[in-house]
């Protein structure tokens, strides 16, 4: 329980960063957090703290972004986003099945990846400033609204939260299952020894 609470201080603390120092958007644990949750938490119960995360940070941010810029989260964006960190959940635990390293970092890159063209590809289709074309649905990829910074770079620190934290994550609980001698990812199954075969007595 300690644990739980700690994280979702945690991740709601940090994701509010961007509103002190807006280079930090987008740069957040709570992706790896509800990824990582999937591989390592086997009560299911825990998989719930991203989302409280979510929420807490979402009431000061949506109030802080209505009152500096007159903007607030439509409902179907939060939905979006929200189906994007129940699909970390689902590849968590695809890779807690077959676990390995290649499989972690395959699992962020592809939770970053989706969080990227889902959310982006919803605000091409809700909001009327962009055309809805090919080139409208590419602006709204890489450019965005001239008013904010290029959506690439939301992209950018998307990804390198994504990976970063789940790094760090990772690599505590790796660390502490050595410790405590249970099997983790370093772990090679050792090599079965060839077996004679018996000749049959003559």
């Amino acid at each position: 329980m300690l644990v739980a609470i700690a994280l979702i201080i945690f991740a709601t603390l940090y994701r509010l960063l961007p509103v002190v120092d807006p280079s930090l958007s987008n740069f957040s644990p709570v992706m790896a957090i509800a990824f990582c949750g999937a591989v390592y938490f086997r009560r299911r119960r825990m998989w719930i703290i991203p989302f409280v995360a979510l929420g807490l940070s979402d009431l000061y941010l949506n109030y802080f972004y209505a009152q500096e810029y007159g903007y607030s989260s439509p409902w179907t964006g939060l939905a979006v986003r929200d189906l994007c960190f129940a699909a970390a959940l689902w590849a968590g635990a695809f890779v807690a099945r077959r676990k390995s390293w290649l499989n972690l970092f395959n699992g962020s890159l592809l939770c970053a990846l989706l969080f990227y063209f889902a959310t982006n590809t919803q605000q091409w289709l809700g909001d009327p400033f962009y055309a809805k074309s090919l080139a409208g649905w590419w602006q709204a990829l890489t450019l965005g609204h001239p008013e904010f910074p290029p959506t690439v770079f939301f992209f950018r620190n998307t990804l390198l939260g994504d990976l970063m934290f789940t790094g760090l994550f990772a690599g505590i609980m790796e660390w502490l299952a050595q410790r405590q001698g249970k099997p983790n990812l370093l772990d090679k199954e050792p090599e079965k020894e060839p077996t004679e075969e018996k000749l049959p007595a003559e």
